[in-house]
């Protein structure tokens, strides 16, 4: 068992951490006084300049094919660099990279109408399952589409969907028949062009994150822009959302691995009563437990990312890493905030947007009832076999 990183994987991990200090973190002020202005809070031609950047250095399509002009790093490489643009509250993500299940089941047609445009960044895609009714029960949809001749007629409405007002095409989940449980063949997956017709509308929110709502009242999908087959829609969702819950807690290590260093330096020089408050028994055991809860989530991640470079089933380790990595890094933020004192709570630093951005992860990618649920299921139904290594 090796835990050692190579040698190529301490470069990419030093120099995207380079990236983040020289390029991102000088924008933080920025982002904070233009939040709610934009959608990552910089402005668009800036951050199209950072992506540029970006490409230049090699970080495009980070875990797509190399076939497709990606650099497919792999699971584990990729949540080293989501533990590195965590260090930020500069909402970046390097371009060029699609959902697996665009890549793996679109059609010829559809990788050049759709993927291609994607990796080159010329278009931008969103995930449209979750609905008012149908969150962590994503079996209650209630869109739906109806054939007409060669085309599907879509009508209903998504809601907390992440790119959605900024998204030129979305994979759109949607009832295809009624009488079939989702779960076995009831919903199709679409790639529905705006330009059919849908609309959006930006959801406030407490924090970064900027979702949208979409509505579909008749838009007609010609019946080739099915992803996948007809039925299979429910199983190319949950893959989709499986495999962002460890991305989740990859973020959420280096968000508080950040915060814990910020606690430090400051604890360091804070005098009271004569003493920094470093020597506080108080503060060592808030400063010894966050980096001992981030280390755990560290190794939770990367395991539930090496599953996934095995092509393993990780579903469990995906719902672990992320259930305790949320959990984790908003117990960092809080106490990071709490050590700060009044500073904490200003918006001199970014510690206020933090504590409230980490309490979305939670709740999206799969509340922390579902996993729950999900690591309860797998134990009681003996899918894991407790004393192994597997």
């Amino acid at each position: 068992m090796d835990f050692s990183l190579t040698e190529e994987q301490k470069l990419i991990q030093q120099t995207v951490r380079q990236f983040v200090e020289r390029e991102l973190m000088p924008l933080e002020q920025e982002v904070l006084r233009n939040e709610g202005r934009y959608p990552t809070g910089i402005e668009p031609e800036r951050y199209r300049a950072l992506q540029r950047k970006a490409k230049e250095l090699g970080f495009w399509g980070i875990n797509t094919p190399e076939e497709y002009g990606g650099a497919n790093l792999g699971s584990v490489m990729t949540a080293l660099i989501q533990m590195e643009l965590g260090r930020t509250i500069v909402p970046f993500s390097f371009g060029g990279s699609v959902d697996n299940i665009l890549l793996h089941y679109s059609n010829e047609k559809q990788k050049q109408e759709y993927v291609i445009p994607v990796i080159e960044g010329k278009r931008i895609s969103c995930f449209a399952l979750t609905e008012p009714g149908a969150g962590s029960d994503p079996s209650a949809i209630r869109t739906s589409a109806v054939k007409d001749g060669n085309h599907w007629v879509i009508n209903g409405q998504k809601v907390f969907i992440t790119n959605g007002n900024e998204a030129d095409f979305a994979m759109v989940f949607a009832v295809t028949d009624r009488e079939k449980p989702p779960q076995k063949g009831g919903v199709t997956c679409f790639l529905v062009d705006r330009a059919l017709g849908w609309t959006s509308r930006p959801i406030p929110t407490m924090g970064g994150w900027s979702p949208a709502e979409l509505f579909f009242d008749n838009v007609r999908v010609p019946e080739d822009h099915v992803l996948g087959e007809v039925g299979q829609g429910f199983s190319l969702g949950m893959q989709w959302i499986g495999q962002g819950r460890w991305l989740i807690a990859a973020r959420a290590v280096g968000t508080a691995e950040r915060l814990l260093q910020m606690a430090i330096d400051y604890a360091r020089q804070r005098v009271t009563f004569g003493k920094p408050i470093a020597e506080r028994q108080a503060i060592q055991w808030m400063l010894a437990d966050s980096a001992v809860e981030i280390q755990a989530t560290k190794w939770l991640t990367l395991h539930a990312a090496w599953k996934a470079d095995q092509k393993q089933d990780n579903r469990y380790e995906a719902s672990i890493a992320k259930l305790y990595g949320s959990n984790m890094v908003n117990r960092v933020v809080d106490r990071a905030l709490q050590i700060h004192g009044g500073m904490g709570y200003t918006r001199e630093l970014p510690i206020e947007r933090w504590y409230r951005d980490v309490r979305v992860t939670r709740i999206y990618e799969g509340t922390d009832e579902i996993q729950h649920y999900i690591i309860a299921r797998a134990l009681l139904k003996g899918y894991v076999r407790l004393g192994t290594w597997d």
